[in-house]
């Protein structure tokens, strides 16, 4: 019965009336460990050694807009993007800062809640067509808590594995393993289709699974030997493209994330790791930030170049950020620790303008100024630009109320920062239960 209730509700997701919402897809570019707003997105020049240890603001292709001098790259284009200087949450916790910034939930309560990337899926999978899982991870999980709650492990992401700056970019669950070719691989599957009694009797005997069971064989095979597969072949990118994004392993991943785009993957999650810089701070910033600027920067401006960037989110946050005063005692040397009062988040495309920064720090990027964001705004936003009521309900098997999001804060979710289009299409998409969209 309980399964009966669960199955009704997906079929009446919240939704907005049919129009046409900006954001086809999202690419979640998680930074692992909570990046330095300082060393970002919200520099502080004139604050002292303490505070930036010498590093300087850099002007970017935005008059009035600056960012810190370890990303050049991304200066040049920050007409594409949009700069929130203002995240704020209680948890300085991996674990429960991770949940908040994911689910836009408070950590306990008994409940587990889906995070944005589970959600997402579920919604966009009604009309999505591909052969690929509707969320894809590359390349590892963040392993702070199940992702999927109460949703359950239809909504799981393909958690791909491997490294895509190898030659050979091993999938879990579609690159055949050991190397072997496709025409390897089909002979395997040739000699499995001729011992697998099991399948065989089921069929004979006129078993309900017989079907299931034939049917994910052979969609299965349609991915493994379909195009599908080929998304992650990097060898058909041209030599000058690998060259632009850069050759780690979190390069190379952006690379993909839009092929995925390109294949139509309604949501896809970089887990950038080893930004967690509690010791040797700006040695680790250094390495770190270099490789991010060239990569998102390529990034932006390929989707930008193949028209794809309007109707793709690109969102860069992290769980939290870090202390502005660097503790320069041993052990940590020039470290900077968790912190969650004040801290920078990027978003671009998909319906959110370019070129824009949302709230004001204090002069050392420790306290809001002005114009907090918490995170259910910050995800509330990227729903809502995806056709998704943030307010309407979420399915559950026990058939509990349950909103897509609590509440939006009082000053709100990022509407300042919408593109008119996109404000169009919400109000023509139906009311959302928070009430007139403003400009």
């Amino acid at each position: 019965m309980k399964k009966t209730i669960f199955i009704t509700a997906l079929l009446a997701l919240p939704l907005f009336q049919a129009a046409a919402y900006p954001a086809k897809s999202v690419i979640e570019i998680w930074i692992w460990g909570g990046p330095s707003q300082l060393e970002t997105f919200d520099p502080k020049p004139d604050a002292g050694k303490d505070y930036n240890n010498g590093l300087k603001a850099i002007k970017t292709n935005v008059p009035g807009m600056e960012i810190s001098e370890l990303l050049p790259k991304l200066a040049q284009q920050a007409d594409k993007f949009s700069v929130i200087r203002t995240m704020t949450h209680p948890h300085r916790g991996h674990e429960t800062a991770t949940y908040l910034m994911q689910t836009g939930r408070e950590p306990g309560g008994g409940r587990v809640y889906p995070a944005i990337g589970a959600v997402i899926s579920m919604f966009k999978s009604k009309d999505y067509r591909g052969d690929l899982p509707p969320y894809i991870i590359l390349t590892v999980p963040k392993g702070r808590f199940s992702e999927t709650g109460f949703l359950g492990e239809r909504y799981a992401p393909l958690v791909t594995g491997g490294n895509p700056a190898l030659p050979r970019f091993t999938v879990d669950s579609i690159t055949p393993p050991g190397g072997l070719s496709d025409e390897e691989n089909q002979r395997r599957f040739q000699i499995l289709d001729k011992i697998d009694n099991f399948s065989q009797l089921g069929k004979a005997s006129g078993a309900s699974f017989a079907g299931e069971f034939e049917q994910a064989g052979k969609e299965a095979k349609r991915i493994i030997f379909g195009d599908a597969a080929k998304v992650f072949d990097l060898s058909q990118e041209k030599p000058e493209t690998l060259e632009r994004y850069g050759k780690s392993s979190f390069a190379r991943s952006c690379l993909v994330a839009r092929r995925l785009v390109e294949a139509g993957v309604p949501y896809i999650t970089i887990n950038a790791q080893g930004w967690d810089s509690h010791k040797k701070h700006f040695e680790t910033m250094r390495q770190k930030t270099a490789e991010m600027d060239q990569a998102v920067a390529a990034l932006l401006s390929d989707l930008a170049e193949r028209k794809l960037l309007d109707s793709t989110i690109v969102l860069w946050t992290g769980e939290f950020g870090r202390t502005p005063k660097i503790d320069w005692e041993a052990p940590w040397n020039g470290g900077r620790n968790h912190y969650s009062n004040c801290f920078s988040a990027m978003v671009a495309g998909g319906g959110f303008q370019g070129g824009k920064v949302v709230g004001v720090s204090d002069a050392v990027a420790g306290s809001v100024v002005s114009r907090p964001v918490a995170p259910q705004d910050l995800l509330g936003s990227i729903y809502e630009l995806c056709g998704i009521d943030p307010d309407g309900q979420l399915p559950n098997p026990v058939n509990l109320k349950t909103p897509v999001l609590p509440p939006e804060s009082k000053e709100g979710r990022l509407r300042e920062i919408y593109t008119p289009e996109a404000i169009a299409a919400i109000k023509a998409g139906g009311k959302n239960n928070a009430g007139e969209v403003k400009k």
